[in-house]
């Protein structure tokens, strides 16, 4: 995209505005923890940094609930208990309906290794996946042959017969389960280059036999759940220690597991020796026969002047549930109602009406979220600012502005008001990136709303607790989740109050992280009310 240089000149005049908070409106900025001016400010600082819910409440829904995958009774529980929360603090909230999903609920489950020896492995139920008959399974589990023996589609559907009665590995199996970062660390150079070439390569020549066989990762289940298999074994390694992504069944017959990366391996090189690996499995899991109602719950205080105009703050409330949810995205749960607690205390009758969003359906691409915003064109029109995140336990060290000119110095302003320590850290990022045009994990962006993405500082969340069976209440930093949860509350109070409308007539597009590709904003997609219906939409 080619800019003219006036409005070059106006880019850089708002970011060097934006990043020197300080000079904004002539404030001055607050030494680190000192008293501010605005005495709701220091009422939110007090109450949010001094007086933080957020342990209590977080040990609740991550230990207590647990992971809340949509549809499951435990995303209903969720939903009840914020409703519950919300109501004894006062706040009005409600759980709104939008359509309804698969209803699963996890059961206990367990596969061991029998044959050539005894190990218990560590490997995880994925989601939606159907149970085991009672007693569990007992077969051998076998590896798809090589390019050698199955080369094309018809040599496929021969050994494809032979599969009746038996587990199938679906996953290539990496040839080390060490981390690279340990490998760089501790190996000769030439040692990792080595390494990283044949994990590459094994990747790689997986995916080319794959595509020579004619079948990818969604058709092949559905192949072996024709072909009368006992079940499927498959491996989403992490890239860390012990940790795997664990998503969802694409079989809807057989079960199917996610094996940990290291007992994958050796299930794999056992079958590939000829050496019979025979395991025993049990899936007490529970898929309902039809759909349940799925929710996204609402907190909501009217304003006194504006009532008509919106100030938002939003996190998905769903998980996969191969952990506890706990990052991804309990830490944004816990964010937005602990920042709402804190507003109820410290700024009871805001000027606009403040607005909390917990969205169900997001890990199946922002369904909650697309059916609110398509739902409540009021709430999106009266939209002055809506604040999300979703990636994690870090400070939050970046407000994505996705290219809406005047928001730099909107947030210079207000945060020139709070003090140091609650936003020392923090950037403003303009014109912002975002993974589709969104606030990551809402869809208000097609709608030209403006919506701003919080993002925390990695503390190993794509590795480690992202979609992992690691993300537990134990990954939790409470002096970040304390300081976003306060720093949140200031920006909602002072959005509520500014007196100057958040323009989105000016805007330029967003740009892609890694490449600072422009990327175009979405023509608004009508989001599917059911699991039945997202079928035919491709979700």
């Amino acid at each position: 995209m080619s800019l003219s240089f006036s409005l070059r000149a106006r880019i850089a005049a708002v970011l060097l505005l934006a990043t020197v908070p300080g000079t904004a409106r002539g404030q001055e900025v607050p030494t680190v923890g000192s008293p501010t001016s605005d005495a709701v400010i220091a009422r939110i600082y007090q109450e949010g940094m001094k007086g933080s819910n957020a342990y209590r409440l977080a040990q609740t829904l991550m230990d207590s609930i647990g992971p809340r995958l949509t549809g499951s009774p435990q995303n209903r529980a969720a939903n009840d208990w914020l409703v519950k929360t919300y109501t004894q603090w006062g706040i009005p909230a409600r759980n709104e309906k939008y359509g309804t999903w698969r209803d699963w609920t996890r059961g206990q489950s367990r596969v061991e290794l029998v044959s050539p020896r005894a190990r218990t492995l560590e490997a995880t139920q994925l989601a939606w996946s159907p149970a085991t008959p009672a007693g569990g399974v007992t077969a051998e589990a076998v590896w798809i042959p090589g390019a050698s023996e199955v080369s094309d589609g018809a040599a496929f559907s021969r050994w494809l017969k032979t599969v009746r009665g038996k587990f199938v590995l679906v996953s290539p199996p990496q040839p080390t389960c060490r981390p690279d970062t340990n490998w760089n660390a501790w190996a000769p150079p030439a040692t990792y280059a080595a390494m990283r070439a044949a994990r590459d390569s094994a990747g790689q020549q997986w995916r080319e036999h794959l595509t020579k066989m004619g079948v990818n990762a969604r058709s092949l289940a559905a192949l072996l759940d024709e072909a009368g298999a006992a079940g499927v074994l498959s491996a989403s390694w992490s890239g860390g220690w012990g940790v795997d992504k664990i998503f969802a069944a694409r079989t809807l017959v057989v079960p199917s597991f996610d094996v940990s990366c290291e007992d994958y391996g050796l299930l794999a090189r056992l079958a590939q020796n000829n050496q019979h690996p025979v395991v025993h499995a049990v899936a007490e899991s529970k898929l309902a026969a039809g759909e349940s109602p799925v929710y996204n719950t609402l907190a909501e205080v009217k304003g006194r002047d504006l009532p008509n105009e919106y100030v938002m703050l939003s996190a998905h409330l769903d998980s996969w549930d191969g952990g506890s949810g706990a990052t991804d995205n309990g830490t944004g749960t816990i964010i937005m109602l602990e920042a709402m607690r804190i507003l109820h205390a410290a700024y009871p009758h805001p000027r606009r009406t403040i607005l909390a969003g917990h969205w169900s359906g997001e890990e199946q691409g922002d369904i909650g979220s697309s059916a609110f915003a398509a739902d409540h064109a009021p709430v999106i029109d009266g939209l002055q600012a809506l604040f999300n995140q979703d990636n994690g336990t870090g400070n939050i060290d970046k407000v994505v502005t996705a290219g809406f000119l005047d928001a730099p110095s909107h947030f210079a302003r207000w945060m020139s008001q709070m003090p140091e320590d609650v936003w020392r850290g923090t950037a403003l990022e303009f014109p912002g990136y975002a993974h589709d045009e969104s606030t990551d994990s809402d869809a208000f962006a097609c709608r030209n709303a403006p919506g701003f993405f919080l993002n925390a500082a990695d503390w190993d969340y794509n590795d480690y607790t992202w979609h992992t069976n690691r993300d537990t209440f134990d990954k939790i930093s409470f002096d970040q989740i304390r300081k976003n949860a306060t720093f949140v509350a200031m920006l909602v109070y002072q959005a509520s109050e500014d007196p100057v409308r958040m323009g989105r007539e000016r805007r330029i597009p967003a740009l892609e992280a890694a490449t600072g590709k422009v990327i175009e904003v979405p023509t608004c997609a009508v989001p599917p009310r059911s699991y039945k219906e997202s079928l035919t939409k491709g979700r």
